[in-house]
């Protein structure tokens, strides 16, 4: 099972032929964001769900009580760059609304179970983050 950097060095290697399909059916991305700190680029695999045209991925970090430092970059600067197989998307990320939460962790939740789980190990709500291709893209 692919894992971390292995992970992502095989997803772009194979342009996700290896990473994009994750533990049995699961679906990945490869999300770079800008380090806050560093100004560098950092790369996360994470799993994935599609809404209208948009990506979606969890900030969960397994129900930890602070968020993944992915999610704190974004936070910092909504530009990012996502791939998808071979595909390399330049996006802008922002958090569900309250209103659209509930419908899109219902879809986050039917990619990977867990999260409600996870839910269920913290106080602070788990967000779930829409990638919005730039126009164009």
């Amino acid at each position: 099972m692919l894992f971390g950097q292995e992970h992502i060095e095989r997803y772009e290697a194979t342009d996700g032929a290896e990473g994009h399909d994750w533990q049995g059916g699961t679906k990945t991305l490869i999300l770079t964001t800008t380090g806050r700190k560093s100004g560098e680029p950092r790369k996360a695999p994470l799993i994935y769900g599609e809404h209208d045209g948009t990506y979606l991925v969890v900030a969960s970090k397994g129900g930890a009580p602070e968020p993944p430092a992915w999610y704190v970059n974004l936070q910092a600067d909504p530009s990012a760059t996502i791939q998808v197989w071979g595909e390399r998307i330049p996006v802008t990320a922002r958090d569900a609304t309250p209103e659209e939460k509930p419908e899109l962790w219902k879809i986050m939740t039917s990619e990977w179970p867990a999260y409600d789980e996870y839910q269920t190990k913290t106080d602070r709500q788990i967000p779930v983050v829409v990638l919005e291709p730039a126009a164009g893209a």
